[in-house]
């Protein structure tokens, strides 16, 4: 039996809608839980990218990247283990005022877990974590007895180790639909 894995998926897609939906039903079919997802410009224009973490065998990710791949709008679909990526998370800690000034304790957190503020008023102060998840989680762990007001963590952003084969996949398709295209006005 294959062993479980956290496997990070790079999809660089046409910005349609309705794909995220029929993306995210592949993983459900399958009874797979998207344990985070975000999806941003690429470095290539006009194309976009979703990253989408999962815990499953290298066997089920082969299977799921066909599909994805199958999808009209995608262009193509990578995945890598956390061995093989760069990535980090962020969080946002909302958190009262008064409680900066009176608790020393959280002074403390905010420097040892290198967190930042990023704003303070009368009412409120906001932090900004980013990391591992497991970072942001000791940075909420520690912060929740003070009383959390607010709290958001984005989804995995990540760059791969080696270099992505992605842009030049792309000019090649490009410059296939081109050829293809002088020939239909020929």
């Amino acid at each position: 039996m294959s062993e479980v894995k956290t496997f990070t998926v790079n999809i660089y897609t046409e910005n349609n809608i309705g794909l995220l939906n029929r993306i995210s039903a592949i993983f459900q079919r399958r009874k797979i839980n998207i344990e985070s997802l975000s999806a941003s410009e690429s470095e290539i224009d006009d194309v976009f990218k979703f990253i989408i973490v999962v815990n499953v065998t290298e066997e089920q990710m082969a299977k799921i990247q066909g599909q994805i791949e199958r999808q009209v709008e995608v262009i193509k679909a990578f995945y890598h283990t956390d061995e093989e990526t760069i990535f980090t998370e962020s969080a946002l800690f909302k958190i009262k005022s008064n409680l900066l000034f009176e608790e020393p304790q959280i002074q403390n957190i905010i420097k040892e877990s290198q967190a930042r503020i990023v704003t303070v008023n009368k009412d409120f102060f906001v932090l900004e974590k980013a990391g591992r998840r497991s970072e942001i989680e000791l940075v909420h762990r520690e912060l929740k007895p003070f009383g959390i007001m607010q709290f958001t963590r984005s989804g995995r952003i990540a760059v791969t180790k080696t270099e992505m084969p992605i842009s030049t996949l792309l000019q090649r398709i490009e410059e296939s639909n081109e050829v293809a295209f002088s020939k239909d006005q020929s």
